[in-house]
């Protein structure tokens, strides 16, 4: 079985798009037709719901070019009474790209972890495959469940899944969701672990400085610091967890899975935040850094036989 797992990190989200419109530009066919599982979580949720649709990759890397402005404008700078962005344009974004497609019309095995606010434990959304757990709600948008696994608390408002639960971004306990697919190939597929390959895709590592200072009380200045003069606030708190999430994650699974895990990710030497739009040149640039080195190993584990 061959896994495609994309990590959550918001417009950094662009490193893994570039690295599959360059791969499907290889393979010319939809990249989504050489692996049996998909798995995406916040930003990677958008991207592995176009991979299902057959969507191009090249064409996905243009809407985050085209919308990201849009999306990360924001009506708020602390988010102290109200959240920093307004999901009104990111929702009706996800309904255009997504369309009335519900979770049961997806025929390719899909995962999109969340989290179930209202109840306080992880959430898995499922696309309509076999073995899948029959508590799935296949009724739900598949617009619905990907805008679920990107409202990141505090920059986003929870969003509410037709008034049975509230639910925010996955990163929170699976930003990297390969445990995720590790776990349903294993009980779901009935798969073994020596049939088992995951291409996993991060969305850049950073560097999180949070350097010790004296005389420092460590309130929320310092785990959501201000940058002057404008008084935005930066997500360094939430891109630590999210990235603490998809190291320790890639971590087990380089444990239980060795040669068949193969992780897709790049140094990025400095903090970039989840919402900084400048930056999609930057990532695009590490995008191409990263397939220089990692191309022909992809392409290689794609083209095995299964």
């Amino acid at each position: 079985m061959k896994v495609l797992c994309i990590d959550g990190g918001g417009i950094r989200g662009v490193f893994a798009v570039a690295i599959l419109a360059e791969i499907e530009k290889e393979l010319g066919k939809p990249v989504g037709e050489a692996f049996d599982l998909i798995a995406g979580t916040s930003t990677g949720a958008i991207v592995a719901a176009s991979v299902a649709l057959k969507k191009q990759m090249s064409e996905v890397l243009d809407y985050y070019k085209r919308y990201a402005e849009k999306i990360f404008l924001r009506q708020a700078k602390v988010g102290f009474f109200k959240t920093v962005y307004n999901d009104r344009y990111m929702r009706r974004f996800f309904q255009k790209a997504f369309g009335d497609d519900c979770l049961a019309d997806i025929k390719k095995p899909l995962l999109i972890p969340a989290v179930d606010l209202t109840n306080g434990r992880p959430y898995i959304h499922r696309t309509n495959f076999g073995r899948a757990p029959k508590e799935n709600d296949l009724s739900i948008k598949l617009w619905d469940a990907v805008l679920s696994s990107c409202s990141a608390p505090l920059y986003f408002p929870p969003n509410n899944m037709e008034g049975k639960f509230l639910s925010i971004d996955g990163g929170l306990w699976a930003n990297n969701p390969s445990l995720v697919c590790l776990t349903e190939a294993l009980h779901q597929f009935e798969e073994k672990f020596e049939n088992i390959t995951i291409v996993s895709i991060g969305t850049g590592k950073q560097k999180i400085d949070f350097s010790s200072k004296t005389n420092q009380d460590w309130g929320a200045r310092q785990w959501l610091p201000l940058q002057f003069p404008s008084l935005k606030v930066t997500p360094k708190l939430l891109d630590l967890a999210l990235h603490l999430s998809s190291e320790s994650i890639t971590y087990h699974c380089e444990q239980f899975l060795k040669g068949n895990y193969i992780r897709v990710n790049e140094d990025l030497g400095r903090e970039i935040p989840f919402d900084e739009v400048t930056f999609i040149d930057d990532m695009v640039d590490f995008a191409n850094v990263c397939l220089r080195r990692e191309k022909d190993n992809i392409l290689q584990v794609i083209s095995a036989e299964k």
